[in-house]
């Protein structure tokens, strides 16, 4: 005879940025494009829509939401004891940033054939550096930006040439002259150095564990190599316009494994960080 298993279903969690709910502590906002931190009762296992999310050993673990997630999500918590519990969560929907652009040749539009065989490698690469999985709990820190600055480029922000949607903008734009230092947004290793990728430039990754990592393009000098460990608020880069960029700034990206997140969910306003920088 099969073992009788114990369900129980939640009432239905939100988008606050912070709840505790029975079994579960949310630190982030539940919304499209979000990086979420939780804690469960060590030895829990945890499952998001059935796929299996790694936990660490003090009950803490990471997920996202991509840009066009759905509305509804399940989380399913088993516990040690072999009771599962159902958390229906119901995120907020975004609207984002779409501008049509007109009048672009088809050269811009297509790049080469060596070109793109060059964007293929850069972009295999990536994903490789992104997929890794560490035992690093720095992605339950509380990140930093890794540069202070005017924002010019938001997150989720899309561009219609010659009325072909473009890809949408997955990172946050600071802008910055070049020579401007880059720290580490939170403790990491380097997963990722690369000085010259075609459409990014100067790349680099910090995976921050746990699925968890960051990732800086454009850079115009990188001070760390793959492999290397680095500390929250260790100068990393130098913002630079290099790759296809029209100026100097940083792009910073934010992933839970191949899920592009918003970089802005896991730090405070960028306004309320300037306007602390102007006080002192």
């Amino acid at each position: 005879m099969r073992p009788f298993t114990r369900i129980i279903f939640s009432s239905v969690l939100t988008s606050m940025a912070f709840q505790v709910s029975a079994g579960v502590e949310l630190n982030g906002e539940l919304s499209q494009g979000a990086l979420v931190r939780a804690k469960v009762q060590p030895g829990t296992q945890v499952f998001l829509n059935d796929e299996a999310v790694k936990v660490n050993e003090f009950g803490q673990f990471a997920f996202g939401f991509a840009r066009e997630a759905e509305l509804e999500q399940m989380l399913k918590l088993v516990y040690p004891d072999g009771l599962t519990e159902l958390k229906p969560l119901k995120l907020k929907q975004r609207q984002y940033k779409i501008q049509q652009v007109n009048g672009i040749s088809k050269k811009i539009m297509k790049p080469d054939p060596k070109a793109q065989e060059r964007a293929a490698k850069d972009s295999k690469q990536v994903k490789a550096a992104r997929a890794q999985f560490t035992e690093n709990d720095a992605f339950n820190q509380n990140f930093i930006w890794p540069l202070t600055g005017r924002i010019s480029g938001v997150y989720g922000s899309q561009r219609v040439y010659n009325g072909k949607p473009g890809t949408p903008h997955y990172g946050v734009d600071v802008a910055a002259k070049t020579g401007t230092v880059v720290v580490a947004p939170a403790d990491g290793v380097i997963s990722l150095s690369v000085p010259d990728m075609f459409y990014s430039g100067g790349t680099m990754i910090i995976d921050h564990g746990y699925g968890v990592s960051s990732s800086f393009l454009h850079l115009s000098k990188l001070y760390v190599k793959q492999g290397q460990l680095v500390k929250q608020g260790d100068k990393v880069a130098e913002v630079g316009s290099t790759g296809r960029s029209t100026g100097p700034h940083l792009d910073w990206r934010v992933n839970w494994y191949q899920v592009r997140l918003d970089p802005t969910t896991v730090v405070p306003s960028m306004k309320s960080v300037l306007a602390k920088e102007n006080a002192k």
